[in-house]
């Protein structure tokens, strides 16, 4: 085990720049995990990493002592774990992680969600997760949407990154020309309740970002608008509730 104190020390510098800088993990083809639910995630789909990085305070036991235990580790000072600032309380668990291979083909024949300029890496995260718990395999990103691999997204999909086929910078208009299926979108303008709406096949669903929605030009190129009935008093919901409630109601038909 080493102790980092110092934050001129290369190792700990490298950890920041992986931490703020979407160009340096593209660089290096590594991204951070943070928190032990995280790394086990990955490991279970890629298998071990080799090197791990714990808190000091840690150490003195619990949940991440006994994940890292009989392992190879680099400790930080606590106040350098602080300083990486990946999250505003960080579990004392990091792990530098290779980020998959962004040539994967995509399959324009399966379901898939299309998300156009979502920008909050919460708001990312958690569409990546419901995609991956509603057993969608694909997920498709505008190039303005937030960086899909950078901790704080990677935080909010507990792992769900690991069950999709991530493709980012996505000309999306294009890929809704080509594909099998039937593309969805949520909208208000002429569009049909979701649970009066038909539909069959594989489905790409489009959400879009967080203020200004999907692109006019998205709408347009749909095959299928649809709308979520809100009887309150509220006009409309955050994009994640949003494909949660689009994405289950179509497990829920599937699996009628």
């Amino acid at each position: 085990m080493k102790l980092i104190q110092s934050r001129d020390n290369a190792f700990f510098k490298q950890l920041k720049k992986l931490a703020e800088s979407g160009r340096e993990r593209r660089k290096a083809g590594q991204t951070l995990l943070d928190g032990v639910h995280l790394v086990q995630s990955f490991e279970a789909a890629f298998g071990r990493l080799e090197t791990l990085v714990v808190a000091e305070s840690a150490l003195a036991g619990g949940e991440v002592a006994d994940y890292v235990a009989g392992r190879e580790t680099v400790i930080l000072a606590d106040a350098l774990m602080r300083d990486l600032g990946l999250v505003d309380t960080p579990s004392g668990l990091l792990a530098v992680a290779p980020m998959p291979d962004a040539s994967q083909s995509l399959h324009l024949d399966q379901d898939a969600i299309l998300l156009d300029g979502v920008q909050d890496p919460g708001n990312l995260g958690t569409l990546l997760r419901t995609a991956a718990a509603a057993g969608i395999r694909q997920a498709l990103l505008s190039p303005a949407c937030a960086a899909a691999w950078s901790p704080k997204v990677l935080r909010a999909g507990q792992g769900a990154h690991f069950a999709l086929s991530i493709h980012e910078d996505v000309d999306l208009p294009a890929v809704m020309a080509e594909y099998k299926g039937t593309t969805a979108v949520t909208c208000l303008d002429g569009a049909t309740s979701l649970f009066d709406a038909r539909w069959s096949g594989p489905v790409a669903w489009v959400f879009g970002a967080e203020g200004l929605g999907v692109r006019r030009e998205l709408i347009e190129a749909a095959t299928l608008r649809i709308r979520i009935p809100m009887p309150g008093s509220v006009e409309s919901l955050n994009v994640a509730a949003a494909a949660a409630v689009c994405l289950f109601e179509a497990v829920r038909r599937r699996l009628a």
